[in-house]
This record gives C-alpha cells, sequence and structure tokens, in this order.
C-alpha cells in the first residue's frame, strides 16, 4: 500500500511584488509582520517599537498615518529602521502620497475610498515614482454602502467583490505591485471570503483575522482561521492581530507558520504537559528556557520530555533532548543520539549552553 504524503502543502501560485527589499508571493518566503501602537508622530517611541519587532523577527512593519504630522515624522522613521514600513493610509489621498515621499515601502489603501480618480492617478504617480507597492485592505466591518445594500450584510462575497473593484481602479492606472487582504473578526467569513478570492485572482495575498482578540483567545482564534487558510496554500504575508504587546504578533506568526512547516525561525520546542511520572519540574523548566533561548534565531529543535514513556521517541527527531530519568539521572540527546547524563543542578545552564553551540555550528556551515 502505497503512503500518500501528508506533510505537503501546495502554496497557491500567486505573483509576486516586493515591499522594499522583501518579495512577497511567488515562491518567496511568507512574511510575518505586525504594526505599531505607538503615535507616529512620537518618532522615538515608534522607532524603538519598531526596532523590538525587528528583533523579534518581523518582515515588515505598518505604521498608521492619519494626519500630515505622522506622514512628516514617518521620513525621520524610516531613516532609523531596518525593516520596510508600510503607511496606514485612511480617505486622504494627500496622505498617500506624503508617505510614498517619505519613504514608504507600501501603501496600505483602498483606492475606492479617496477621492476621485484623478487623486487615485496622483497617489498611483507617486507610488510608481518611489518605487512603492500597495495592499487593498478589504474589512468586513468597513465595506462600502452599495455592497450593504447590495448584500444586506457583510458576507463573502461582498468581500470580494470590494476587492477586487478596488484593484480594477489600480489595474486601469497600470499599478500592478499589490497584494490584497480581506479580513474579518468572523473566523468563518474571513476563511471564505478569502478561499473565494484566492480562486479569481492570482494577486499575492495578506491574511489575518482581524480583531481576534487578546493574547490567549486572539491566538486561539487566529491560529484556527490562518491555520485552515495557510494548511490549504492560501497565504503570502500574515498578521496575528492581538490586544497585546506587537512583539507576541510576531512570535505567533512565527509559531504558525512552525507548526506547519512553512518556515523555521528559532528554537522550535517540543515539550510534555507533565504528569506524575515527571523526574523534574517540566513546566517551570520549559518557561524558563523559552525566555533564555529567545535570542536565538537559527533555526532548530530541542525536546523536553519529564520522563522515558515519549522521552526518547522524542529526542530521536530532535537536535537536542533531554528525558527525566529515575533518582536524578537524566539523559541528554544530541542529534538524535543518546549522548550524555546529567543530574539536576544546572539543568537550564545545561540546555542553553547546548543549543548556543549547537546554533554556532549551524550558523557556521550555512
Amino acid at each position: 500500500m502505497s503512503i500518500r504524503p501528508y506533510r505537503d502543502i501546495i502554496r497557491r501560485k500567486s505573483r509576486q511584488i516586493m515591499v522594499g527589499g522583501i518579495a512577497v508571493g511567488g515562491d518567496a518566503p511568507i512574511s510575518v509582520q505586525s504594526m505599531t501602537n505607538t503615535l507616529t508622530t512620537d518618532v522615538a517611541a515608534t522607532v524603538a517599537q519598531i526596532q523590538e519587532l525587528e528583533n523579534a523577527g518581523a518582515d515588515i512593519v505598518r505604521v498608521s498615518c492619519p494626519d500630515e504630522g505622522s506622514t512628516a515624522a514617518l521620513k525621520e522613521i524610516v531613516r532609523n529602521v531596518k525593516v520596510p514600513i508600510i503607511a496606514d493610509i485612511h480617505f486622504h489621498y494627500k496622505r498617500g502620497i506624503e508617505a510614498a515621499e517619505a519613504g514608504a515601502a507600501c501603501l496600505r489603501i483602498n483606492p475606492g475610498n479617496i477621492g476621485s480618480a484623478d487623486r487615485v492617478k496622483e497617489v498611483v504617480a507617486a507610488a510608481k515614482d518611489h518605487g512603492c507597492s500597495m495592499r487593498i485592505g478589504v474589512n468586513a466591518g468597513s465595506l462600502e454602502k452599495h455592497l450593504l445594500e447590495k448584500y444586506g450584510e457583510p458576507c463573502p462575497d461582498a468581500m470580494i467583490e470590494s476587492a477586487l473593484e478596488h484593484a480594477r481602479i489600480l489595474e486601469d492606472n497600470n499599478f500592478h505591485e499589490f497584494k490584497i487582504s480581506v479580513k474579518a473578526s468572523d473566523v468563518f467569513l474571513a476563511v471564505a471570503a478569502y478561499q473565494g478570492l484566492a480562486d479569481v485572482c492570482d494577486y499575492p495575498l495578506h491574511i489575518g483575522i482581524t480583531e481576534a482578540g487578546g493574547l490567549r483567545a486572539g491566538t486561539v482564534k487566529s491560529s484556527i482561521g490562518m491555520g485552515m487558510l495557510l494548511w490549504s496554500g492560501i497565504g503570502d504575508s500574515i498578521r496575528v492581530s492581538l490586544s497585546a504587546d506587537p512583539v507576541e504578533e510576531i512570535k505567533v506568526g512565527f509559531d504558525l507558520l512552525k507548526s506547519l512547516d512553512l518556515r523555521h525561525r528559532g528554537v522550535r520546542i517540543v515539550s510534555c504537559p507533565s504528569c506524575a511520572r515527571q523526574a523534574y519540574p517540566v513546566i517551570k523548566t520549559v518557561e524558563t528556557l523559552e525566555k533564555r533561548l529567545s535570542h536565538i534565531s537559527t533555526p532548530l529543535s530541542l525536546s523536553i520530555i519529564g520522563c522515558v514513556v515519549n522521552g526518547p521517541g522524542e529526542a530521536r527527531e530532535t537536535d537536542i533532548g533531554l528525558t527525566g530519568g529515575g533518582n536524578g539521572n537524566h539523559m541528554i540527546y544530541l542529534n538524535g543520539v543518546t549522548d550524555h547524563k546529567i543530574d539536576d543542578d544546572g539543568i537550564i545552564e545545561h540546555i542553553v549552553n547546548l543549543v548556543e553551540a549547537k546554533a554556532a555550528e549551524l550558523e557556521q556551515n550555512k
């Protein structure tokens, strides 16, 4: 009997655009982004937050530009950070022009919401002149009046029609450097809208469940919706929208991609929930190791298992493994093979040293 591959995710074929130096779509890695929540006019605070997001691995960061003061500040912000910046623009076409001139790598904009055809043409011209791409951002909570009247309520067809209407405006201006999002806080609505849109266009799609909630509930909700889409091959860039520190959005985003074997960054910890068989405090050990190893960006795997029931099997599949043993004698596995024993004292430091050494080795052998 032949075994059908069960790990293969076949990504939807999309055209590729550039957001600054980051390729989005095509065969490019799925990019992970977040958004600042500081006042954009507070340049120091905004730059500091973007740098925190850079350190967490963010590929792209979005910054809100609601007024002229914000677009004026954007120029200084862009100059002091490394990641490409998306300027979030609503309604006023001049903010889009100013953001492009200030060095934004991308404009998050809905062309149909910024006025006449001439104004759209001006924004497109500014984007072309400054090498700026765009994101059409459709949201179930702010659909156009004529679509709500037509469909009666936010629904997948209304969101898809909105996206295609906005796309057509850019296409009519001979502008094709854009990606599209069709977000909703309702998982079913968002997933259906993305699935429908993926079938009718080849533009790269930025996916997310908007207004997902706090750290725990929002992570669960986002994982369900975005996980379904990613598993089916839909998604070229992602944002996990959480009412939490934006850095958490990046962490959860990478964990989502790691879980589906779509992208790897940092240490992937395989750990048991612990039970009466545990030979050392598993939960506390994992909590401490997550913090101590958060600085490592090199992809590698670590198993932390409390006893010998599943420990050896998990350790065989990871770069480094710890399996709890009797009388304080725990086994360390390296590259899936038993290597040496350690006692209770110094478990954390020993594991940290092993992981750091392995990361350095992997970086040297690249």
